[in-house]
């Protein structure tokens, strides 16, 4: 039985959130021979991805029967061939089949069935034409992600880790790589093959061998093997400042000295004054000022120590009350913002090319000993008179202190505080609940093993009509 075995899912089995539990999973067991029909034999001109797991092939499956059909006339989908070889093995291939078989959520990588014949490992995948997060925030895309977009992908995936962490699943590796776009710029979670259960009862942690991804994994998971829902909340804080920067979580410098987008943006994020230069100039200042520092505010406060870091709930509510009180709507991609933006200067790192750096290493076992990080802390004045960012048609003029009071109220706990969120952005008022400044968190540098593995795309004789854009298909 291929599901044998598999940890239960809690805390229900039907409905949770805004997303399900199916009962008995709902997948096709595809044979051998029609994954071979579905992608041409594998062929090479179907390969469109390829990393240290394996090969990603596209293929077509009729939309009803789901069994193979030609390009003109089925269902595009992606099909994952595990490699023997590769950097996942059979544990992580059955742990994928059995998260993405049994959840269903808007914002998860729809899984369509499984092959197991043999060596053979494969699963189908539902096909999503925009790609990765990665490629369309680090390669020349035309045009650019809006910042519209980007806060709306930041909701999306703040509304699927909240409802995995509701299940109590850890995912361990939440990087860009796995955030997949539909033709809408709807983001998808994928690859939950690392994932694994939550502490329960009254464990606040569970001791494991450490995994994650070079500069998006928890220093305090890298440093002690303890992991909880947490974790998760700092690799998403990542995710964030590569949204708002355009920069990749690990960059190399031209010294040749790896350097951590936490470590560099962070004392950039705290202070009004200073966040235009970290600003992505792909935007060309056509973004909500005041947005833009409320999703930095939320940022810092996720990767922040591990006491003082609110849950993905916490973050999902932060992030829908930002777009309340910013009155902003998506936009196709592309398009710019209503809102006057201003422009930046003197941008505090060279835009490297995917190609020339590290940051999308393949999931490996991280050892502790390695990577340090640079410390850089930029001169910002202590002292002068309050800073007001205000237009016409970017709201009122607000403070550091007001921002923060809006997107963390707080509550007093004996001698500390910590954030909390209301469910919904009316349930509390803001001007009613006192305040304590965000926390400060230690040298966020981690030291890891990286793989030298850096997937490659190849094209399509379909790119035309299912476009790609860079390595996508190894996010699967």
């Amino acid at each position: 039985m291929i599901f044998e075995g598999l940890p239960n899912l809690r805390p229900n089995e039907t409905t949770t959130g805004s997303g399900c539990i199916l009962s008995p999973p709902l997948l096709k067991s595809f044979t051998y021979s029609e994954l071979e029909q579905a992608t041409m034999n594998f062929s090479s001109q179907n390969l469109i991805g390829e990393g240290g797991f394996g090969y990603v092939y596209m293929g077509f499956i009729d939309e009803q029967t789901l069994s193979a059909a030609s390009p003109e006339s089925g269902m595009a989908v992606a099909v994952k061939k595990l490699s023997p070889t590769g950097t996942q093995g059979h544990e992580q291939w059955l742990t994928e089949l059995g998260n993405l078989g049994r959840l269903r959520h808007r914002n998860l990588v729809k899984l369509f069935g499984y092959c197991s014949e043999g060596e053979d490992r494969l699963l189908v995948y539902e096909y999503l034409s925009k790609g990765s997060l990665q490629d369309l925030l680090f390669k020349d895309c035309s045009p650019p992600l809006s910042w519209e977009t980007r806060v709306g992908i930041a909701i999306d995936t703040a509304r699927v880790l909240s409802f995995l962490h509701e299940l109590g699943l850890i995912l361990r590796d939440i990087k860009s790589a796995n955030i997949l776009l539909d033709s809408d710029f709807n983001a998808k979670l994928s690859d939950l093959g690392y994932a694994i259960e939550g502490p329960t009862g009254d464990q606040s942690y569970v001791l494991t061998r450490v995994f994650g991804t070079e500069g998006y994994t928890d220093p305090q998971y890298l440093a002690t093997g303890m992991l909880n829902t947490k974790c998760d909340v700092y690799s998403f804080g990542v995710v964030l400042l590569e949204l708002l920067s355009g920069r990749q979580a690990v960059c190399e410098t031209a010294a040749g000295i790896m350097e951590f987008l936490v470590d560099r943006a962070k004392p950039y994020l705290g202070d009004k004054r200073l966040l235009s230069r970290i600003m992505d100039t792909k935007l060309n200042g056509t973004y909500s000022k005041r947005e833009a520092y409320g999703v930095a505010v939320i940022a810092l406060q996720c990767v922040s120590e591990d006491k003082v870091r609110p849950s993905m709930a916490e973050v999902l509510s932060a992030l829908k009350r930002l777009r309340l009180l910013s009155g902003s709507h998506a936009s196709p991609s592309g398009v710019p913002s209503s809102s006057v933006g201003f422009k930046v200067d003197r941008p505090w790192l060279p835009s490297p090319s995917l190609d020339s750096v590290s940051s999308q290493r393949s999931i490996f076992p991280l050892c502790l000993s390695g990577f340090s990080s640079p410390r850089h802390v930029p001169s910002s004045p202590s002292n002068g008179p309050p800073f007001s960012l205000s237009s016409q048609s970017d709201g009122p003029p607000f403070s550091l202190r007001e921002l923060r009071r809006q997107l963390f109220p707080r509550q007093e706990r004996g001698s500390s505080e910590r954030p909390i969120f209301p469910a919904l952005a009316s349930t509390l008022s803001p001007s009613d609940l006192p305040l304590s400044f965000l926390g400060s968190q230690s040298n966020a540098s981690g030291p890891v093993s990286p793989s030298s593995d850096v997937p490659q795309v190849k094209s399509s004789k379909y790119n035309n009509k299912y476009p790609l854009k860079g390595a996508l298909w190894n996010s699967y």
